[in-house]
């Protein structure tokens, strides 16, 4: 009997890695019902569907995966009462999130050169995509401090307290979400921690929405609406806060690990964990993607702010995502904007990582080729 998987819309690639090895039916993930599993043996899933007893109950399915790194929509203790295998995608989106991170800190006024210039980028949660924010950041020789109070401050590159990393010019936030004690990230930052942040540095949310206590978020920049804010997750989605979108500089609908590379790994990922959990004969068929795009760097490309904008913007220009996402959600009612917000994620455009790319490295000033290298290209 073929093997039948269902999988989220939004993940790419699985029949090509599947192969002949599987069906596939696709879902909605937000709108996946306990009656679509019946016949299923594997289900693959994004962060918008709770896996638990409610779906799964009386299912066939025999392994779950989601194409994330983060879990908290998975119910890990029931599946491992009911036998089910699992697994997921830690660091598959890794460095498509690194790459927002630093498209966000080039796009917001003068901040990238600031951090070049030695103040340091304040890290909130030492994870998978944490340590990565950390590496590319120790690459470029971007001082920073990390808060984890899960690790020993020893056991942590430039550990700090919270306090010590809200004081950072920017701060990008990295936490998981979770409510247990002591250290709950839920609203981890709450009107008092914002309040905190210095009016002229820079917020970043890449992690999950409530890690940030959204009403009080928007109260603040009601109030003091110079600051400086991007979030590409909020509280609530897809129903997120219109007035909230209007304050920050930029929002995006929770694309900012939605790279095609990293969206290929993460598939990657799972098929080969389900052939090896289910003992299924399974062989790696090659990359889904094409090669992108080479670089075009310029020989006089100005300061390294100049050249670091000019090459983030080449994969990635976080305005195009934010005026989308203004487009189909201001100005509308709540169901229309959530239906917005959803479609905008299922129907991403493509996105490389500069992670891998080529550029032409032979009219290059030495200084260009570091900074090209410590970006993760390939120089030719």
């Amino acid at each position: 009997m073929t093997l039948r998987i269902l999988a989220d819309e939004n993940i790419p690639a699985v029949e090509h890695y599947v192969g002949a090895l599987a069906s596939v039916q696709r879902f909605s993930g937000r709108e996946l019902k306990p009656e679509q599993l019946q016949r299923a043996d594997v289900l693959l899933v994004r962060s918008v569907t709770r896996v638990n007893a409610d779906l799964l109950a009386g299912s066939a399915v025999r392994f779950v995966g989601t194409a994330t790194s983060g879990v908290d929509h998975i119910d890990r203790d029931y599946l491992a009462g009911a036998g089910i295998a699992f697994s997921h995608a830690p660091g598959s989106n890794a460095n498509s999130v690194v790459e927002y991170v630093l498209a966000a800190i080039s796009a917001v006024g003068d901040h990238l050169e600031r951090v070049l210039a030695g103040a340091p980028v304040g890290v909130v949660g030492y994870g998978v995509i944490g340590k990565a924010v950390v590496a590319r950041l120790q690459a470029l020789g971007i001082h920073y401090r990390v808060y984890d109070p899960w690790l020993a401050l020893g056991t942590i590159p430039h550990g700090a307290e919270l306090a010590a990393v809200l004081d950072c010019a920017v701060i990008t936030l990295h936490a998981e979400l979770t409510r247990q004690e002591p250290w709950p990230s839920h609203h981890l930052l709450d009107d008092r921690a914002l309040a905190r942040i210095a009016t002229d540095s820079l917020l970043i949310n890449a992690s999950r929405g409530p890690v940030v206590d959204n009403r009080a978020l928007s109260a603040l920049l009601q109030r003091e609406p110079g600051r400086d804010v991007v979030l590409d997750v909020w509280e609530g989605e897809p129903c997120i806060d219109q007035a909230l979108l209007r304050r920050v500089r930029y929002g995006t609908p929770h694309i900012a690990g939605y790279s095609l590379d990293g969206k290929l790994l993460a598939t990657r990922m799972l098929v080969e964990v389900m052939a090896r959990e289910l003992g299924l004969p399974w062989q790696e068929p090659g990359s889904a993607a094409g090669q992108a795009p080479p670089l075009l760097v310029p020989r006089d490309c100005g300061t390294d702010a100049a050249l670091l904008r000019q090459v983030l913007r080449q994969r990635y220009d976080i305005a195009v995502d934010d005026a989308a996402l203004r487009g189909v959600t201001l100005g509308v009612d709540s169901t229309a904007a959530s239906a917005g917000f959803d479609q905008l994620r299922r129907q991403y455009p493509e996105r490389r990582e500069l992670l891998g790319s080529r550029a032409d490295a032979g009219h290059l000033p030495h200084r260009v080729k570091n900074m090209l290298a410590n970006l993760g290209c390939l120089l030719e």
